[in-house]
Formats: structure tokens, sequence, C-alpha cells
């Protein structure tokens, strides 16, 4: 009978690179370095006092993104607000990710809903796609990205010599992952604009196999035929059709999980239903800041086979 071993939970920090910083956070806000420019954004797990005072922030910060809604603790689709310049800012720029030979560049710009084109904390996914599919020295690796946003792990991933699907529900957001593609100088990504559920049912009836899964669900969402998408109702019946799609060897699966309120151990439970792996990892991301109050950024499951 095969005995699975699981890692205990561990502080996962975010790599350390040079074009991003985490300088202080706190009141239920961030403060942020992305290359040059540095922003101010909303943050509702920040719960505590911020380091630094608050002329500090405003005098080193480019742009501020401010909310308004009454619940301070959880986002809501609804946006009010926006983000308003304090110092001179381009409409996009670019930032640059470090990983042994790989050099990952990334369009980055301020979007209407605060967000800027990558989720700095998952810098340690990248490490782990790239370093798992150099691993195998094949060049016939299938990698299956849903809920792809703007398309870092794709990138990784092929820079790695996979071949590529990514998903969204965003034609913006696939548009944004093909110009990362390019500024990496790859080609030949497939681009799919689908709900991801509907997708891998359909690859599922296909037949289609995949040595490296990745996925990182919001909470909400809506497919472009306005599927609805909800994370606690959906998540294990996706993981279960996932099972069919990953191969028994040479393969990984990566869950990202960034839902306030639910516990690395809910996606743990999830993926110990359907899959029995030999080793597994959870745990928290963290971004570790020099002011020495490191900010949870949600939490992950994976595990190579």
């Amino acid at each position: 009978m095969k005995v699975s071993h699981y890692l205990y939970p561990v502080k996962l920090l975010h790599p350390i690179w040079h074009d991003y910083e985490l300088i202080d956070s706190g009141d239920f806000e961030k403060l942020e370095r992305f290359g040059k420019y540095i922003l101010i954004r909303p943050e509702p797990q920040a719960i505590w006092e911020r380091s630094l005072p608050d002329q500090e922030w405003k005098r080193m910060a480019h742009a501020h993104f401010s909310r308004e809604q009454s619940d301070k603790f959880r986002f809501t689709d609804e946006v009010k607000g926006g983000w308003k310049k304090l110092k001179e800012i381009p409409e996009s720029w670019q930032v640059t990710y470090h990983h042994q030979d790989c050099n990952l560049i990334l369009r980055l710009a301020l979007t209407g809903f605060g967000h800027v084109g990558i989720f700095p904390e998952q810098g340690s996914n990248w490490n782990f796609i790239h370093d798992t599919i150099r691993s195998w020295n094949t060049s016939k690796s299938k990698v299956l990205n849903l809920f792809a946003y703007t398309g870092a792990a794709s990138v990784m991933a092929k820079m790695a010599g996979a071949e590529v699907t990514h998903v969204d529900a965003s034609r913006p957001g696939l548009n944004w992952a093909n110009q990362n593609m390019q500024l990496n100088n790859q080609s030949d990504i497939r681009w799919v604009y689908e709900d991801a559920l509907k997708f891998v049912k359909r690859e599922v009836k296909r037949g289609n196999k995949y040595n490296g899964i990745i996925m990182d669900p919001p909470p909400y969402g809506r497919g472009p035929e306005g599927e609805k998408w909800t994370l606690q109702e959906q998540l294990n019946e996706l993981i279960k059709l996932s099972k069919d799609l990953l191969e028994p060897q040479k393969s990984f699966f990566i869950l990202s999980m960034y839902a306030v309120g639910l516990s690395a151990t809910v996606g743990l439970n999830v993926v110990k239903t359907h899959f029995d792996p030999a080793e597994l990892e959870f745990g928290e991301f963290f971004i570790s800041s020099k002011k020495g109050k490191d900010l949870p950024m949600g939490t992950f499951v994976r595990f190579r086979s």
C-alpha cells in the first residue's frame, strides 16, 4: 500500500527579485515598488498599523489606488474609486524576474481594478514550473494554465521548453499575455478564450493529457458566455476532472488561491481527495517586508510526480 508523505505547511517567501519590493503595509493598504515606480494599493488583510508615517507613503508613491466600499475586509466586484497619480508615471512599463538562466520580462500597467499585471508572490511557483520542466529533459512536455491572467507562468513554462495552453475568460488578459510572450521572444503559446471548467470538461472527453496543470482560480468570476464560477462550489469538480488530464509520471500540479478566510488546509483536502502523490507541499504565500511585517498572499498546494 502506497503511503503518501505530506510536508508540513511552510512559510513560503517570494523569491528575491530586484524589480519588486514590499516597502510597508498597514491600515488596509500596501506600499510596493514595481521597478522604478511605487504604488499604494488596497490590502484587506493588512489590519495592522503602518511602520512608516502616512506622509512618507505619500512622498514616495507615484500613484494611489483607492477602493471605496463599506467592507474593508474583502473585495467586491463593484469598484468605486480608482487611481490618483501623485507623480509622473507611464501608461505601461516593464519589470524583469530573474531565475537561473531565465530573464522573464513582464509588462505592467495601472488597471481599473487596481491590479498591475503580476502577482509577485507567484515567483515561487514560476521557479517550481521552470525547474520541474527542465528536470525532465524532454521537448514533449505539455502544460495547461487555467485562469491564466497575464501569462507569467505560461511564458515561464514556454521558456523552460514546454508546449503551453493558456486558458482565460478575459480578452484583455489574453492580449496582455500575448504581449508578455512577445517581450520574451517566445511564440506558439495556444490561447484559449473560454470558461476554464467548460474547457477542462471538453479536454477530458477528448482524452487529452498534460504534464503540468496550473490553476489560480478567483473566488468569483464569469465566463465569456456568462458562466458563473464560484470557488467554494466548483473547485472540487475542477480538480476531480483535472486528475483525468494529468499524466501519472513526469507531471506537476499547482493550485493557488487568494480567498480571504480559506486556509491552506482547504486546498490540501480537495487535492488529497483526488490525487495521491508521494510528496506534496502546501501552505501560505508571504511577501517579505524590510519593516518586519510579512504580508500573507494566499495559499498553495503543489506536487511533482
